[in-house]
């Protein structure tokens, strides 16, 4: 028992001197007033800086011309997403997505796991499909064709699970209205009217 208390006494003279050379090395520096780095009623305090996990872009809403992400930061027009950077794609409507216009998706390093496009509100029909086929047999990547709805959700969802996912979405011409936008709208009527 002994040797343990000696042991421990040696751990925290060695923590004074660790404390007493920092408070020199910042009044060296001019950093005024170090204090030590506890202080108090002998409970121990943390403060978290950042509560969410550092998980990438993602697309927190859209409209008829384009898309709010979660950094506030708002993109007009078809985009190009990943999950730190976000790029203007040049396709004005889903006609023209093709191999030129997905050639940037093929060049990344390291090679993606999915790209997930959204092609709007329109249907995913076999013509589109065909159209970037040569661009999948050609880059061996996975691609998931959506309408922008689902594709902003399943980017999220795989950007959240730190897979290597990229996005090109184009904003949709027409947005739905579901139960759960309307009971939302109601309930922040309701809250604002103070009822």
């Amino acid at each position: 028992m002994a040797f343990a208390y000696s042991s421990f006494k040696a751990i925290c003279c060695n923590t004074n001197k660790i404390t007493q050379s920092r408070s020199r090395l910042f009044s060296k520096f001019g950093v005024g007033n170090y204090s030590k780095a506890y202080e108090g009623d002998g409970k121990t305090k943390v403060q978290i800086l950042n509560k969410e996990l550092d998980i990438g872009l993602m697309i927190n809403s859209y409209n008829q011309y384009g898309f709010r992400l979660n950094n506030n930061m708002s993109i007009v027009g078809p985009m190009a997403i990943f999950s730190k950077s976000v790029l203007s794609w040049n396709v004005n409507e889903y006609r023209d997505i093709n191999e030129d216009s997905l050639s940037l998706f093929g060049i990344l390093e390291p090679k993606l796991d999915i790209l997930v496009i959204g092609i709007g509100n329109e249907k995913v029909t076999p013509e589109i499909s065909q159209r970037i086929l040569n661009f999948i047999k050609n880059h061996k990547i996975n691609i998931e064709i959506l309408r922008t709805e689902q594709a902003c959700t399943t980017f999220n969802f795989l950007n959240a699970e730190s897979r290597m996912v990229a996005g090109a979405f184009i904003p949709p011409k027409h947005i739905s209205v579901n139960e759960d936008d309307l009971f939302y709208r109601n309930r922040k009527t309701n809250l604002y009217d103070g009822q």
